[in-house]
């Protein structure tokens, strides 16, 4: 009876010491399985933490590859010049209007020297056409003094010609899309080997050529009657001071300034787009001289924008 006693206590100590050492080794199993898993996880958030170091790397990368392209506004163009800090809606901007216009008292000189080559500046823009590399300026002019005196509005629909007299207005078609803009020209440029105009920012966009900088098109002048030059002298020169939709506006002004002004002041329908506009005109004028004193004269009574025309 002892020694079954004993022999059962042995076995019981045996089989606990088999149950704890199965418990251990299960519980270090389960340790082991469940470092096994951290190991793995941590193994996983490092490998999405080094991807998405990666992509950033890559982003970069890609961004200085690009940045050519993307800030392409400024190939071609010269130091410190570029678009403006803020996007504009160009659409909202018309293109210029082709109106007969003397010609600048400055900016048209028979010839003119730059960098060591002589441009010769053309007597008329008539039946003018040319093929060629244009390009645009921005900021680093805006506001400054243009070849015709008015200062540069790279907002608005403006051009630069070697040659063509200031002013005038021509067709501009980008040969790569072909979509087509009118501007005036009043300034003098560009001043590169095979470069025919320099445009205004807005109208650069217009043609889609901010992006490469440049664009090879196709310029066309537009006939707009005969342009007068301080020099004539010749009678039935009128001033158009203003264009309305409305005829009653058109004669409240001419009846307003009938009062004040020595010379005849009438109203002239004209045909424009399928419409009728009423043009506000003082004249016959004897001179450009007159023309010019009538129109200061304007001026200071808060009458800007007149332009002078022949007989109507």
């Amino acid at each position: 009876m002892y020694g079954r006693a004993i022999l059962g206590s042995i076995y019981n100590s045996t089989m606990l010491g088999i149950k704890t050492r199965f418990s251990v080794f299960r519980c270090s199993n389960t340790t082991m399985y469940a470092a096994l898993r951290y190991s793995k996880i941590k193994s996983f958030c490092l490998s999405i933490a080094n991807c998405k170091l990666i992509l950033a790397l890559l982003g970069i990368v890609w961004f200085v590859a690009t940045a050519p392209t993307a800030y392409a506004e400024f190939e071609d163009m010269q130091d410190g010049d570029g678009p403006p800090a803020y996007t504009i809606d160009v659409s909202k901007i018309p293109d210029a209007i082709p109106t007969p216009l003397p010609f600048s008292a400055t900016g048209n000189p028979d010839y003119y020297d730059v960098n060591g080559k002589r441009y010769y500046v053309l007597k008329t823009n008539k039946n003018y056409e040319a093929e060629g590399i244009a390009s645009w300026y921005g900021t680093k002019f805006q506001g400054k003094r243009t070849s015709s005196g008015e200062p540069y509005d790279m907002f608005a629909m403006t051009a630069a010609s070697p040659n063509l007299p200031i002013p005038s207005f021509v067709e501009v078609t980008n040969l790569q899309n072909g979509k087509k803009v009118i501007v005036k020209v009043n300034d003098r440029g560009p001043f590169h080997e095979g470069r025919v105009m320099d445009l205004s920012y807005t109208a650069a966009k217009k043609l889609g050529m901010l992006g490469h900088g440049t664009a090879h098109v196709k310029i066309v002048a537009i006939d707009t009657g005969v342009p007068l030059t301080l020099a004539d002298n010749q009678p039935n020169i009128y001033i158009q001071i203003g264009t309305f939709k409305q005829s009653n506006n058109a004669s409240l002004l001419a009846q307003k300034l009938g009062t004040r002004l020595q010379n005849q002041v009438f109203v002239s329908p004209v045909s424009s787009s399928d419409q009728i506009l009423y043009r506000v005109m003082v004249g016959p004028l004897a001179s450009m001289e007159q023309s010019e004193e009538l129109k200061a004269m304007l001026i200071a009574q808060g009458l800007t924008g007149s332009i002078t025309v022949r007989k109507p």
